[in-house]
């Protein structure tokens, strides 16, 4: 927790000290616009700045009403950031060039005096236009990101990729050695808008012909009613060993307007009547016993459960982990990454592994196989991919869908194919 406050603290005196340079070079550019030399348009720079500055205190800790809001906060905050420091270089370039360049003398006093007027006018059109010409080819290359991000992310709304991982169970009888699980989370199927690429996505999870299949949780944004046009892809989602599915922050309907209590609760009872329909296993505090060849294993679930106040906490582990004990392998799953450090770990040693999703990678950021980043990771320790502390393992899927924000960036919809094998994993250092 230090670490992470230390970095936003990092990040915050690098913002400030930005947008000093940037309102410099913007006043710059355009220094006969009075506008932007005005002490109004200073207030609203710096309350803008205030703005982006607070949507990175509060990332983790307050609730804001709509759907999504807190992610595009974030990421326009992001946004900005990245177009300041594209910005930058061309004022500390024309800072450069002003210091270096040599100063010219007039000679007003020492030739006829028609020829010191044209000097002077000179002087005055090689410096000015020069600097603004500098600062204004800045401003424009920093609209390129801006530009770019705003093409990119509507066509990594259904850009499906799978992603292997294995995982090695040192407890995990042999029945199950080699055994393929599916992993998705987080459809969100409120805000899909193409059901031919909902399909592909779906067709690729079944291509990988996997034995079993976890949903981890966020099904719909609010209202089960979303689910209605996309209820026969997602019955499609289907496996030799079941669908286990359980139940995401989204999915009680605690962000939707509703006339009444009585409303919301038939709301959350036609979301769990959806799971039903769809023949996915939901797991609301309980655990499932998974057997082969007369080996057992456990697949436990929980509802919500957030380490931050602004998410519920409707998840019992004392309910999920009823008569496991036995049991040499205990998968867990549980929506939210922030419950492994929070609870699991400190509290439940005998839970093998956690499936998670909920951060949505937030659906920008750079990804690839050794090396990933998003801004996500100022709220969230363990926000994509594999996880250890330990004996204890966790997987946080990126999702499916999208929320609040139309699109994707470099973070894509994910589908996770684990291999479960028996034994040490070779990767790690002997003890």
């Amino acid at each position: 927790m230090i670490f992470k406050a230390l970095s936003i603290l990092f990040w915050i005196i690098i913002e400030l000290l930005a947008d000093r340079y940037v309102l410099y070079g913007i006043r710059g550019a355009f220094q006969k616009w009075r506008l932007l030399q005005s002490k109004a348009f200073a207030i609203f720079y710096w309350s803008l700045s205030a703005l982006c500055v607070a949507a990175l205190l509060t990332a983790g800790y307050i609730t804001i009403a709509g759907t999504g809001v807190r992610a595009a906060c974030l990421l326009v905050t992001f946004i900005l950031f990245i177009c300041k420091f594209t910005f930058i270089p061309f004022i500390f370039a024309d800072d450069i060039r002003r210091k270096i360049a040599p100063k010219r003398k007039t000679t007003a006093t020492s030739i006829p005096i028609p020829t010191a007027p044209i000097i002077s006018t000179a002087t005055n059109i090689d410096t000015i236009p020069r600097s603004e010409f500098l600062l204004k080819a800045g401003l424009l290359a920093a609209t390129v990101p801006l530009a770019a991000i705003t093409r990119a992310m509507p066509k990594g709304s259904y850009d499906y990729h799978v992603r292997y991982q294995t995982m090695y169970l040192p407890n995990l009888p042999k029945a199950f050695d080699g055994l393929r699980i599916g992993q998705i989370s987080d459809i969100h199927s409120g805000s899909f808008y193409n059901k031919k690429a909902v399909l592909g996505g779906v067709e690729m999870l079944l291509k990988e012909k996997p034995d079993l299949i976890f949903f981890t949780g966020d099904l719909v944004n609010d209202e089960a009613s979303e689910m209605t046009s996309y209820q026969d892809i997602f019955t499609k989602v289907k496996a030799p060993l079941g669908v286990f599915s359980t139940l995401g922050n989204h999915d009680y309907g605690d962000y939707g307007d509703w006339n009444s209590p009585a409303d919301k609760k038939k709301n959350h009872d036609d979301l769990i009547s959806t799971h039903k329909n769809m023949g996915w296993n939901l797991l609301r505090n309980e655990n499932r016993r998974l057997k082969i060849n007369g080996e057992e294993i456990g697949i436990l679930g929980i509802e919500n459960w957030s380490e931050y106040s602004r998410f519920p906490k409707y998840g019992r582990m004392d309910l999920a982990i009823k008569n496991t004990d036995e049991l040499p392998v205990k998968l867990l799953l549980s929506h939210d990454p922030s419950h492994w450090r929070a609870e699991v770990l400190p509290k439940y040693p005998q839970i093998d592994a956690m499936f998670a999703g909920h951060t949505h990678g937030m659906q920008f950021g750079v990804r690839t196989p050794h090396f990933q980043y998003s801004p996500i990771k100022y709220v969230y320790n363990e926000w994509a991919g594999h996880y250890r502390e330990n004996k204890q393992q966790l997987y946080v899927n990126v999702g499916f869908g999208f929320v609040g924000l139309t699109g994707r960036v470099g973070i894509l919809p994910e589908i996770t194919i684990f291999t479960l094998k028996a034994g040490r994993d070779p990767s790690l250092p002997v003890s």
